[in-house]
């Protein structure tokens, strides 16, 4: 009997608990706050809008460009109207060779085509064909012929056609002489770039024919078919073709030895070979944004302006003899993490963050165009393909 009264007893304890249990959910759902119709709560609009960046690895990487992924919450994820409201481009810095510049408002799939294109589409003209008279360096043909074709060649693309299988003409072609001798009582000699000479008439080394050979009097052909002199013609009669840089070193001759060569070069895009690509490097990076969450005062922001290896923070007075860390240079952030790897405490004093739709670009020019002309360029070549694709999909 009193065995059946202790079980009785532990059962109405254990619906008395479940019920308080119960009660508990129920208040704590009560006391939730409404989900916001028309905009995104702001931890979701965190993760959808920043990439976290913990001490051991990156977090909320993920973008999402479904339009209906917020739905339930009334809010449109269209990337078109996100772009057209939001996109921009701001100058960072812009010099000869060399350009930065910010893209916002961009999807990142969007920013890596527009690298692709600046690498490997945006058409430029290379040596291609070699043809060697004398080489008695100590570099093999194919060597120097190899050294050749990655020398960046000033003269505009857009004025020449793609020469494929047809004739060499001065619509299609541009023609190079190379002849360096280093006489036998002289010092090594170095040929640089520079040594290349334009041909604006086209080749000058005759095309073994039947009609040489049986003795002709008539004019022998060449390599080429040029109907005219390419400095005749307007483009070219202020701005004469040549190597974009003239002290690139191409080989050293000692004494007796001597290289003699044409080089022809044609237009083509880096997705051949990388000799026609139009940029040294060219990268981007999405735009750091560093967050203190708490004070870090005195030896804690000495040491951390010690730690960080770019100079991120700084320090400022704030008075009676305090002094406080602050961000001062947001954009030179390597993400080394360097600053929250010094224990817990930091990680949550510290918040490193990128951006997902605000992308740092650096342009650096071969030579061959100025960094702002290849900006454009790409930007036609990537029209180009969203037309075709409207087209094919019309």
């Amino acid at each position: 009997m009193s065995s059946d009264n202790e079980d009785t007893t532990s059962s109405s304890e254990s619906e008395r608990a479940d019920s308080v249990e119960e009660n508990a959910t129920l208040e704590f759902i009560e006391n939730l706050s409404d989900v916001p119709m028309g905009r995104l709560p702001s931890n979701i609009e965190f993760q959808r809008t920043r990439v976290d960046c913990k001490a051991d690895a990156p977090i909320h990487t993920d973008t999402f460009q479904y339009s209906g992924a917020y739905s339930s919450m009334r809010v449109e994820n269209s990337f078109l109207d996100n772009f057209c409201d939001n996109f921009r481009v701001e100058v960072i810095r812009l010099t000869e060779d060399e350009m930065e510049f910010d893209m916002i408002g961009i999807d990142p799939a969007l920013a890596n085509a527009f690298r692709r294109i600046l690498i490997s589409e945006v058409p430029t003209m290379a040596i291609e064909k070699v043809l060697i008279a004398n080489n008695t360096s100590v570099i093999q043909d194919e060597v120097l012929a190899h050294r050749l074709g990655l020398i960046p060649i000033k003269a505009d693309p857009r004025l020449f056609e793609y020469a494929e299988n047809n004739t060499a003409s001065e619509k299609n072609t541009i023609v190079f002489k190379l002849h360096v001798r280093c006489e036998r009582s002289g010092q090594r000699l170095s040929v640089k770039s520079k040594e290349l000479i334009w041909l604006p008439n086209g080749s000058e080394f005759p095309l073994e024919s039947q009609d040489s050979k049986t003795g002709s009097s008539s004019k022998p052909k060449t390599y080429t078919s040029f109907t005219c002199s390419q400095d005749s013609l307007p483009e070219f009669s202020g701005n004469p073709i040549a190597p974009a840089l003239g002290d690139i070193l191409i080989a050293r001759l000692g004494p007796g030895q001597e290289i003699e060569l044409e080089a022809h070069a044609v237009k083509g895009i880096g997705k051949t070979h990388s000799k026609w690509s139009p940029v040294t490097p060219v990268w981007y990076k999405m735009l750091p944004e560093i967050v203190l969450l708490e004070d870090i005062e005195d030896q804690l922001a000495e040491k951390l302006v010690a730690i960080c290896p770019v100079k991120v923070f700084d320090i400022e007075d704030i008075g009676k003899g305090k002094k406080r860390a602050t961000v001062a240079r947001p954009r030179a952030c390597t993400l080394c993490r360097e600053c929250i790897r010094e224990g817990k405490g930091w990680e949550n004093a510290i918040s490193l963050r990128r951006k997902k739709d605000h992308f740092i670009f650096t342009i650096e020019s071969s030579g061959v165009f100025p960094p702002e002309v290849l900006v454009t360029e790409a930007v036609k070549i990537l029209e180009e393909k969203c037309d075709r694709v409207i087209s094919d999909l019309s």
